[in-house]
């Protein structure tokens, strides 16, 4: 398909987690599931909320820091204190430490996530379309060997994660380093993610197309955001354009 019928969307980012793949399971099973041989006897259902409640108390994973190795520190930190709050709540133990380094450990293995069924197919699709891909993440680096493990790094003229970037979601700043990868205004990209906040507000003050990815029933939305239930939409969003 010609540029001339895509419209003005030369760039399409996605979020990462929770757009295009899914941790198999849930967080909360998955903390227990490596606890249990400490002692820990609490119900997944608890540390699931732990973690929902910790996550959104943590304060945006952007460092100011350059060095690499600085960088992988502070991410690693950030992941501690996030856990560590989930069980300061449900119940402190002996061998946290260890246990964190496990934990941290499963979350880097691309087998440990899954992508969502229609994500390889609207990859190829926008790809076919001449269209360039990004993904701008609130993630850390462990992201770019989960791309590669789930087979859809080749996709992918950039990634831009917070961590590195130095701003995060729903921060401009980081949108506008995506841009600058691209050589593109943003009223020439397009960014799909799951939050509403973070992705279809974010990006949308930041001056780019957004669409909200929301794959169950969800209440009413504000006025001037645009929803899909699939990542397949997107395809029919810029045809039509």
């Amino acid at each position: 398909m010609s540029r001339e019928r895509q419209g003005d969307i030369r760039v399409v980012f996605f979020d990462a987690a929770g757009t295009l793949f899914h941790v198999k399971g849930s967080v909360g099973q998955i903390y227990l599931d490596h606890a249990v041989k400490y002692g820990v006897k609490v119900s997944p259902n608890a540390l699931q909320q732990g973690f929902q409640r910790a996550f959104a108390d943590s304060p945006p994973m952007a460092f100011s820091v350059a060095e690499p190795k600085q960088i992988k520190a502070c991410e690693r930190l950030w992941w501690f204190d996030l856990v560590h709050n989930v069980f300061y709540r449900a119940g402190m133990f002996e061998g946290f430490d260890q246990y964190f380094d496990e934990v941290f450990d499963y979350f880097s293995r691309a087998d440990s996530w899954a992508l969502y069924p229609e994500s390889m197919a609207t990859l190829q699709a926008l790809e076919q379309r001449g269209l360039e891909l990004g993904v701008v993440s609130n993630f850390d680096s462990r992201l770019y060997e989960i791309l590669i493990g789930l087979g859809i790094d080749r996709f992918f003229d950039s990634v831009t994660i917070s961590s590195i970037a130095g701003a995060a979601k729903p921060s401009p700043q980081i949108f506008q380093r995506a841009l600058t990868k691209h050589q593109a205004a943003a009223s020439e990209a397009l960014h799909v993610g799951d939050s509403l906040r973070e992705d279809a507000q974010g990006a949308a003050a930041a001056g780019l197309k957004a669409l909200l990815l929301q794959r169950e029933p969800a209440p009413v939305l504000l006025s001037g955001v645009e929803a899909i239930r699939t990542l397949t939409e997107i395809i029919a969003f810029i045809d039509k354009r």
